[in-house]
């Protein structure tokens, strides 16, 4: 090996290999960069509702003085959700499904007086809801009953009740740690169950619990499975920055939350700026891999005589390709340690400014890009490798 590396070694251009260098650590830097910094940037939303995807949008009626006057109905017909669903930008759509019996819910902590109060439920179709399957499911005769808060319920307790009445306040965990006790009454019956708060929600205003509870519940204590009309939808949007959303929500006088509106624009808007950058990088690794092949080839080329003395000597064509194949990944590996450890770098750079505006933020793992990095690291060396064999064989059997 150390022979064959003395012979090969002498027509290495060092500029050429120095040019693949840095252009493969640019082009592996952008791409581990992108996809890093678009999971960072998404943990700012998912830190602000885990349960519900950006791009989900809740829509209902708008209620005028003129409507409450007339007693014109809010609520969706058959013709308007079909209609709805048959737009174009409307990717899934689900209706909520609201308690028709009563619910009152009492919980006792230490230290505090109990307190109960009236309250009701509602629900989505599951799979609106992104919560793990053990958390969010419900089976006929369970008295545990999954439950998502909205979160300005626990702010108004924190910075209303709570502080004129000078009692703690309450975190997320700590009330998630509460077991509520849950008391349902209708049609004769009256049962309790204790409610498992799994999370808050800051888009949903609404009480949810999992659709399969909802069904069962309203068939037993109201003998029906769901409401015979909807006052509001739930929907997947394939582009939120689509006119035709805002277009026609005005034109049939129906709303939606703006702030989440704009919320899942710039979502989108992001989703499409990372996937060009995340382009650009690849095409810049794409071209230093076309460099890197270039110079092993030409080094080939140079060194095709003494390849040719080597094979009838007695040497391998693998053993003749193993320094080449050495170079290529040894280059490969030193560009995925370099590139890996400036996003590192890098990341922590931007996360302190991230964290000072979103302090509650969860900063995400890095592992995405580890597992992202080898990939490309694993999948670029097995084509070097392969090439310069092909190549290598190539002079031999000329």
């Amino acid at each position: 090996m150390n022979l064959v590396w003395k012979l090969l070694r002498q027509h290495i251009s060092i500029p050429q290999f120095a040019g693949f260098f840095f252009a493969n650590l640019v082009g592996m830097l952008i791409i581990l960069l992108g996809i890093q910094f678009y999971n960072d940037i998404q943990a700012v939303y998912d830190g602000e509702d885990s349960f519900m995807k950006a791009d989900y949008l809740i829509v209902n009626k708008k209620i005028s003085t003129m409507s409450t006057i007339t007693g014109r109905s809010n609520t969706f017909s058959e013709d308007e959700v079909a209609d709805f669903k048959s737009q174009k930008f409307v990717e899934r759509m689900g209706a909520f499904t609201p308690s028709a019996y009563n619910v009152r819910a009492s919980f006792n902590m230490e230290g505090m007086a109990r307190m109960s109060t009236e309250m009701f439920f509602e629900s989505v179709p599951d799979e609106f809801v992104d919560v793990a399957r053990d958390k969010w499911s419900y089976e006929e005769g369970s008295t545990d009953i999954p439950i998502i808060l909205p979160k300005n319920y626990l702010d108004l307790y924190n910075f209303g009740y709570a502080q004129s009445r000078s009692l703690p306040k309450l975190s997320e965990g700590i009330l998630g740690a509460i077991s509520l006790t849950i008391r349902i009454d209708g049609n004769g019956r009256m049962d309790e169950y204790q409610g498992r708060i799994v999370g808050f929600s800051s888009r949903l205003n609404t009480i949810l619990v999992p659709d399969a509870f909802m069904k069962w519940a309203n068939r037993v204590y109201a003998n029906t499975e769901q409401a015979k009309e909807t006052s509001r939808l739930i929907l997947e949007v394939n582009n939120p920055t689509d006119d035709a959303i805002t277009s026609y929500l005005q034109d049939n006088n129906y709303e939606t939350d703006q702030d989440k509106l704009d919320a899942s624009k710039t979502t989108y808007i992001l989703r499409i700026i990372v996937g060009i950058v995340m382009s650009v990088g690849l095409v810049i690794s794409i071209l230093a891999f076309y460099i890197l092949m270039l110079s092993v080839y030409l080094l080939v080329q140079k060194n095709s005589t003494k390849l040719e003395n080597l094979i009838l000597i007695g040497y391998s064509p693998a053993k003749v390709s193993l320094p080449y194949q050495a170079l290529t990944v040894g280059l490969n590996v030193l560009v995925f340690i370099l590139s890996f450890g400036l996003l590192i770098i890098i990341r922590k750079v931007y996360m302190e400014m991230f964290v000072n505006f979103f302090p509650d933020m969860t900063a995400p793992s890095v592992t995405p890009s580890l597992i992202l990095g080898i990939t490309l690291l694993i999948v670029v060396s097995v084509l070097n490798i392969i090439a310069v064999r092909n190549k290598v064989m190539s002079i031999i059997k000329k």
